[in-house]
């Protein structure tokens, strides 16, 4: 009888082992409206429609939970990121759009929800490595880059153990 009890836990705890349902989320956004008054700063700040737009995210993930924030290094994709961070009391950290989604960074933020702001190009190409780290697309330009005028679009990626989605929605 002892042995079918032993036998018995030993097969459940593989079962559940095997199973994992872990859940990570990644939002990613694109920083909000910049400065366009000088056609040669490559390190803009954000206008004031792109400071109201920073109030509006930190409106709308206000009831999501946040385990960390990410940036790039640049001056309007910290702006955008920082009213959420205060809200969440968390610090951003910064990380380089030419090394995304690295090991690291998926160890890092496995099972957590996640913010990441970037760029117009950066946001989508993000996503489309996920996926391509996942193993889950071959078409790995699955996103586009967003339209220059598009600072609104929230991409939402959730990965559930092997199983990942997306969708984009419009937040204004």
């Amino acid at each position: 009888m002892k042995n079918y009890f032993f036998t018995l836990a030993i097969t459940f705890l593989t079962l559940f082992s095997c199973n994992d349902d872990t859940t990570t989320t990644y939002y990613l956004i694109r920083h909000a409206e910049k400065d366009r008054t000088d056609k040669t700063n490559k390190n803009p700040n954000l206008n004031e429609q792109g400071l109201d737009r920073a109030k509006k995210w930190a409106n709308y993930f206000k009831d999501i939970h946040l385990d960390a924030i990410y940036s790039t290094n640049y001056n309007r994709t910290q702006q955008t990121a920082q009213p959420t961070a205060a809200n969440k009391k968390l610090i951003v950290k910064s990380y380089q759009p030419n090394n995304m989604y690295n090991d690291d960074f998926k160890k890092e933020t496995l099972g957590k929800s996640v913010l990441i702001v970037g760029h117009s190009n950066t946001t989508p190409a993000f996503v489309n490595t996920i996926y391509k780290k996942n193993n889950s697309v071959k078409d790995t330009k699955l996103y586009k880059s967003m339209d220059d005028k598009d600072n609104a679009s929230l991409y939402i990626v959730t990965i559930i153990g092997k199983s990942i989605s997306s969708k984009v929605i419009a937040v204004n």
